[in-house]
């Protein structure tokens, strides 16, 4: 299928999970990109600068708080769309008027991984139409 919907980096420990997602993602026509840590992400991030990054809160070597600042830090004012996916939300995905713990988005893992793809789909949509607007 063609990747025409934008690249995606998916970060989290949770080799299931990461599966899951990334053919969710690859289904509705995403390049997808995985790293399994933080640091393993913000390598992934420098070398493809993906559109979106999603990852996990909870991590070994370099949790998600800490991958997703490094990023926003490392994109030189091109942050892509920075998503915290994780267990330890509870309730609705819900967005921030500023980020918190790194992140404007905040997304619980219990949430169906189509309704994943469509929240970034409208996401991206979104950020599109805001840079054409400016």
């Amino acid at each position: 299928m063609e990747t025409d919907q934008g690249k995606i980096l998916l970060i989290d420990d949770d080799p299931f999970f990461l599966k899951v997602l990334s053919d969710v993602f690859l289904e509705n026509g995403f390049a997808v990109l995985t790293a399994a840590d933080g640091i393993e992400g913000v390598k992934a991030y420098l070398d493809n600068c993906p559109d979106v990054v999603m990852t996990d809160l909870v991590m070994p070597r370099m949790g998600g708080v800490s991958t997703c600042l490094e990023i926003s830090r490392l994109s030189g004012g091109k942050e892509p769309v920075i998503i915290l996916l994780t267990s330890m939300f509870q309730g609705a995905p819900h967005e921030h008027p500023v980020p918190e713990m790194g992140a404007r988005f905040h997304i619980p893992k219990s949430t169906r991984p189509v309704d994943i793809v469509i929240i970034v789909e409208q996401l991206l949509e979104r950020k599109k139409n805001r840079r054409i607007a400016v």
